[in-house]
């Protein structure tokens, strides 16, 4: 099979064609963002790939036919894969390169946010904030494409965006490592302005449709509400990031 790269559009990312492509783009350690697979395809060839993607935090799906063809009229050959526009990091190296720079962790975990939009903005924040490291699960997780960079203000490209299998297990390290963890959510009647940021710091946000996970909640060491007087009990969770996210500044500025 032969190797496709295309642009498509300035809109979208580059995609890659075929099985054999995208078991070397994996060998070759390409940071790919979503791989989108035949259902019904055998062979071979199949199973290295589909042995190759689970041993990696690449996010693949079997789809038909049919959703292959509307995202390209090139010759799939069954097999899509698009490249990452970002190089996606390891927690596990960032967090030691924070500590012996002298600064305090703060760290933002965003667990099923989906949306596009809602991840540039989160992003862009993030990195106003001064925010070491986004984590970001593999699957349930906004893909980073021209969208989101673009509503991130190229925020994507300046701060570590890590992509994990189990948010949990990032949770674990973290704590380990001496970050305290933070679930800003609407389950509980502790004020997020109770908290003290100005210690190593991880920010958990959730999704606006099922929120922080119940395994995420019971293992944070604070619960955080932001307080809300008006009819509308919710807010963006973009803005809810920016929030808290300030609110932390403010205390390690005061500090």
């Amino acid at each position: 099979m032969n190797t496709s790269f295309s642009n498509h559009s300035s809109q979208q990312a580059q995609m890659l064609f075929g099985i054999r492509a995208l078991i070397e783009a994996v060998k070759s350690g390409k940071d790919i963002e979503a791989v989108y697979i035949q259902r019904g395809l055998s062979g071979e060839l199949f199973n290295e790939l589909r042995h190759l993607l689970k041993g990696t935090n690449i996010n693949y799906q079997l789809v038909p036919v049919e959703k292959l063809n509307r995202i390209t009229r090139k010759n799939h050959q069954g097999v899509i894969g698009l490249v990452s526009q970002i190089t996606y990091q390891n927690i596990e190296d960032i967090i030691p390169q924070v500590y012996e720079r002298g600064e305090v962790p703060l760290v933002l975990i965003l667990d099923g946010i989906k949306d596009v939009r809602n991840m540039g903005a989160i992003a862009r924040t993030a990195e106003c904030a001064g925010v070491h490291a986004i984590v970001v699960p593999v699957k349930e997780s906004a893909q980073i494409n021209a969208d989101t960079i673009k509503t991130s203000a190229g925020a994507l490209f300046k701060i570590p965006v890590c992509r994990h299998d189990s948010l949990q297990k990032v949770v674990s390290f973290l704590t380990g490592s001496g970050l305290q963890t933070v679930c800003c959510t609407e389950k509980t009647n502790d004020s997020l302005y109770q908290v003290n940021y100005t210690s190593p710091t991880a920010i958990i946000m959730g999704s606006e449709e099922s929120g922080i996970s119940n395994e995420l909640l019971r293992s944070a060491d604070y619960l955080a509400k932001i307080p809300m007087f008006g009819q509308i009990a919710s807010l963006n969770v973009s803005v809810s990031a920016g929030i808290i996210l300030y609110e932390a500044i403010r205390q390690r500025e005061d500090f």
